[in-house]
């Protein structure tokens, strides 16, 4: 561990702010830009196809760029092929649609407009082999692909008002509920608001904290909502009402009231425990000292939310937080660039690369066991993407450990057994 170079998967024209991984289509969605300044960076969101080169490496091609005019993503989330994109004060809702064009214009399906990109025009950012494919990396045309295009079709759905604060309004964090049943989001005016969805009808706005909302998570089952705030609190609610709040300092007593505040939260699952929940949280200092002090992790049972385990993570205060979808790995971004994976059950850094980014990490996302169908990890345990506001994604990928079959073990310990037993009859004669 230490500081170490990490490739670039790909580098978007502006800032990005939010990646997403979508199982259903294998796509990768990052969005970002430069903002309603007139500075001449694009908004956009962007589809990206990962694809998996060998064992251990990967490589992405750009296959459609979706202007947001002067609106920059700045959060988003992401289900059943519906965008919900955290934009100034507005969530919007954008539907897309992943299809094949064939050579002479065919589509395999009708939902092709003529807004879609076609998906050869898109540019490699991963590795390339040396030679012919210079010249397609100098025209941006990559795609080996003879018969068929991948083309990316978006739709605006609709526009709903996240944030009504009156001085700068600015939806902070956006979630699906996990059966895509519910939106959810919160903004700089402490307001959690909860929409049905796909019907937006407004089910819930209520003020959940004291100044911004800074993160939320739904548990399975639209059971619990956990919400982080500025205002030190981190609030467990059943539908609108307060069902308790959470006490992380009870677990370390000898750090004084509002030293701390909450930045994260997130719920995951327990690898071979059916039924099982846990909720993680992060606590970033509320001042920056001379000395920084460390920031925190904290493990709760997902369903009496008592505090399991804290651990430290870590002098460079934490950005983003992301749980697999296994719940085996955390993942921890910095505002330095620092990228990092945890062990979700003993809360241990398994991997680490200082500053692997030139600023704010200002997004995570673990990749699935597999897309579509294929094994994306390849030989890796688990493998993550970081986006930061210097426009660059990344591939974050730890290779399986190496491990010895149990007989194998079993066969080297008999021997030494043997060798034990052989050494001590030969040193002391008649000793059996």
């Amino acid at each position: 561990m230490g500081k170490r170079r990490v490739p670039d998967l790909y580098r978007a024209p502006f800032p990005l702010y939010s990646i997403k991984v979508d199982p259903k289509t294998g796509l990768v969605i990052t969005a970002g830009g430069g903002g309603a300044s007139k500075t001449g960076i694009k908004n956009a969101v962007q589809f990206l196809d990962l694809q998996l080169v060998g064992e251990h490496q990967y490589s992405a091609s750009l296959l459609h760029s979706h202007d947001t005019d002067t609106r920059a993503t700045m959060n988003m989330a992401v289900g059943n092929g519906v965008i919900a994109a955290g934009q100034d004060g507005t969530c919007s809702l954008m539907r897309f649609k992943h299809c094949m064009q064939k050579e002479e214009g065919k589509t395999a399906t009708e939902d092709a407009e003529n807004s879609v990109q076609q998906g050869n025009a898109r540019r490699r950012a991963g590795k390339r082999d040396k030679g012919g494919q210079d010249e397609a990396a100098a025209s941006g045309d990559i795609s080996p692909m003879k018969d068929e295009t991948a083309h990316i079709s978006v739709t605006g759905l609709a526009d709903v008002q996240s944030d009504l604060n009156p001085k700068d309004p600015l939806q902070k964090v956006v979630r699906f509920s996990p059966d895509l049943s519910l939106l959810l989001t919160g903004g700089t005016d402490g307001h959690i608001r909860v929409w049905e969805f796909p019907s937006l009808k407004k089910r819930f706005d209520f003020k959940a904290h004291e100044g911004e909302i800074e993160d939320l998570d739904m548990s399975p089952g639209n059971k619990h909502l956990v919400t982080v705030g500025r205002d030190f609190s981190c609030s467990v609610w059943s539908g609108s009402q307060l069902a308790m709040g959470l006490k992380w300092l009870e677990t370390m007593p000898q750090i004084a009231e509002k030293t701390y505040r909450y930045m994260a939260c997130r719920f995951g699952k327990v690898a071979d425990q059916k039924g099982a929940l846990r909720l993680y949280t992060v606590q970033i200092p509320h001042k920056r000292d001379r000395k920084p002090p460390p920031c925190y992790l904290t493990k709760w049972d997902g369903k009496s939310f008592l505090p399991m385990l804290t651990a430290p993570c870590g002098t460079e205060v934490i950005s983003s937080l992301a749980v697999s979808d296994s719940g085996t790995f955390l993942g921890l971004g910095t505002v330095t660039g620092s990228v990092a994976i945890y062990i979700a059950f003993s809360l241990q850094k398994l991997y680490y690369v200082q500053e692997s980014h030139g600023i704010v990490v200002t997004d995570l996302a673990f990749l699935p066991d597999s897309l579509k169908g294929k094994n994306i990890k390849g030989n890796n345990e688990t493998a993550m993407l970081s986006v930061a506001v210097d426009s660059r994604c990344q591939v974050h990928a730890v290779p399986n450990r190496r491990s010895f079959p149990i007989w194998l073990v079993l066969f080297f310990c008999g021997l030494m057994v043997v060798g034990v037993v052989l050494l001590l009859q030969y040193l002391f004669p008649g000793f059996i």
